[in-house]
């Protein structure tokens, strides 16, 4: 259930009491109802811990979440979910929350598709033997490389690594032995994709298109990926492992939500939490912004990192893996993976059925300086009524049009002059309108609205670093040291006690790496509270509706008051 910060529903849980009631289970509180921190009480609620979840905001999910305006539902996170097919240990985590209960999966034959300025495509199917066959279609003399991509492809196809159970510090010998007997004999070509950069292996292609598609097959250019992560999840989406679930992204933290309510959890919304209470080093609760403190034997934050240890901890408890985290690496370019601009277009009737799902649109230079703080030229069309039903009215439906943008130019715009910030977004809303109008001659006429929002909304909603919607990077200088917070500090901070961390500034970006975190810091906790971790599938099988999505906020609502739509 939810409630009121103000108006405790369960005194006898004895949250306002430093002491707990003898007898009772040990208490947890929870900083954040995104996916990490609703994982984390579902976990320590089926361990047999109490727990209480603190969001600031009015709706669970943190970035993983919609929006509403005149009927439309506006899907902002998933594009696809690693996890969507049993067989898998990804899958067994969604089960185990609850998240794919009652469900139907909508799956695509491609993963994206790249069109240049030309009108030239690719398209990414995810069989690697039509994607060879179109690719050597397109360019017989870049056949060699086509080959070697579409023959990893099929290696990774053959393989089922996905190491979302267990904390690394706590994996068995069994265990252990499991991963490297599906790593040992694919030594070779993981350390070989994961060393070698998408845009090295691209530009070795002579077909000047495959050289820029490459780069874009996970929509835009995250720059500085290796070739393993495009393999990698081309592969799950092959198994039909990276589909888009019922709901879309707020129905997936609903179900969560959901399974965390009917196994005894607390939501409290619109309870920002001002400061972790710190007593002989160790954490034994929350303040919140209108004073009330709450107590618990352990603290979890599944907030922002840098807000987590610098803001809610004063920056007392740091080492130097923190420090470099988030002092050197938190600035550094290229570590955090980029912020985005969206525009949600309500259109009467279907888009071109003729158009992919999903399609990065390539710009010329031209059109790329008519983006405001756009950091490619290129811009990504998707038509989401196809991912799901309920996004929009009868006879109606939407496209979501996206493209990287630099946090800092509309951070400075907004807090310089908020009409100029309106306006670069009407800048959006118009650009978009003209370019689709380009493609679809005609299309203006139906289209209903364009909800336009921007980097500093993201950050106003989840308190994100700089907007960044994956928080760290995959595959940076930040990888390896989050991977070591995770693996040897135990999700810990240096001197600090009844404390830990779970989220995407923990264990990475990804809706199921997000999803781990809360698990493993569960088992971490249970050591230390004397509890025996537990954990099964939720057997809900009601069809799932999207009413259950609940009454949604509008966009102005939902960024508290600050973008506009057109």
């Amino acid at each position: 259930m939810a409630d009121d910060p103000s108006t405790p529903r369960h005194p006898a849980d004895d949250w306002s009491s430093r002491e707990r009631t003898p007898g009772t289970p040990p208490r947890v509180i929870i900083i954040g109802a995104g996916v990490a921190g609703l994982s984390t009480g579902c976990y320590a609620q089926m361990s047999g811990a109490r727990t209480r979840i603190f969001e600031k905001h009015v709706l669970p999910g943190g970035c993983c979440t919609a929006w509403s305006r005149d009927g439309y539902l506006f899907d902002y996170c998933i594009e696809w979910l690693i996890g969507t097919a049993p067989g898998n240990h990804a899958h067994q985590v969604w089960r185990e929350l609850g998240a794919l209960d009652g469900k139907t999966v909508t799956n695509f034959e491609l993963f994206n598709k790249v069109e240049d300025e030309s009108g030239r495509s690719v398209t990414f199917y995810n069989d690697p033997d039509r994607l060879e066959a179109h690719l050597l279609a397109i360019s017989p003399a870049d056949a060699p490389l086509i080959r070697a991509f579409t023959r990893d492809l099929k290696r990774f196809i053959a393989i089922d690594l996905y190491p979302f159970l267990t904390a690394p510090a706590l994996r068995t010998v069994r265990e252990r032995a499991a991963t490297l007997r599906t790593v040992l004999p694919a030594f070779r070509l993981f350390w070989r994709t994961a060393a070698t950069p998408m845009h090295v292996f691209a530009d070795k292609f002579q077909d000047p298109l495959l050289r820029r598609a490459f780069r874009n097959i996970f929509f835009q250019d995250p720059e500085g990926f290796p070739l393993l992560p495009y393999l990698f999840n081309m592969a799950a989406a092959y198994h039909l492992n990276a589909g888009f679930p019922q709901g879309g992204s707020l129905g997936l933290s609903r179900s969560i939500e959901e399974r965390y309510q009917e196994l005894g959890g607390h939501v409290t919304y619109r309870a920002r939490t001002e400061r972790i209470l710190v007593e002989n080093d160790r954490a034994i609760g929350v303040e919140l912004r209108n004073g009330k403190r709450y107590f618990a034997e352990h603290v979890v934050s599944a907030a922002d990192g840098h807000t987590t240890v610098y803001g809610l901890l004063g920056g007392r408890y740091t080492g130097p893996r923190i420090d470099k985290l988030y002092t050197d690496l938190l600035h550094r370019p290229g570590t955090l993976f980029p912020a985005v601009v969206s525009a949600f277009v309500g259109l009467r009737g279907d888009f071109d059925p003729g158009e992919a799902h999903s399609t990065t649109h390539l710009l010329t230079d031209e059109d790329g300086k008519l983006l405001p703080g756009a950091l490619q030229n290129s811009l990504v069309v998707q038509a989401r009524s196809r991912y799901c039903d309920g996004f929009a009215p009868p006879g109606r439906s939407v496209l979501h049009c996206t493209y990287f943008s630099d946090y800092a130019y509309w951070k400075e715009l907004r807090t310089r002059d908020r009409t100029e910030y309106r306006q670069r977004k009407q800048e959006v809303a118009d650009f978009v309108r003209t370019f689709l109008e380009r493609r679809s001659p005609g299309i203006t006429d139906r289209i209903d609205l364009i909800d336009v929002a921007s980097p500093a909304t993201t950050h106003r909603y989840t308190g994100n670093h700089n907007g960044s919607i994956l928080a760290w990077k995959a595959f940076s200088d930040a990888d390896d040291v989050a991977a070591r917070l995770v693996g040897k500090d135990r999700m810990r901070l240096p001197g600090l006690t009844g404390f830990s961390m779970a989220g995407q500034w923990v264990g990475m970006g990804g809706l199921i790496r997000a999803a781990s975190t809360g698990r493993f810091a569960v088992q971490y906790l249970c050591r230390e509270l004397g509890l025996e971790f537990r954990a099964w599938e939720s057997e809900a099988t009601e069809p799932w509706h999207t009413g259950k999505l609940g009454r949604l906020p509008q966009l102005d609502r939902w960024s508290a008051r600050e973008d506009t739509s057109s």
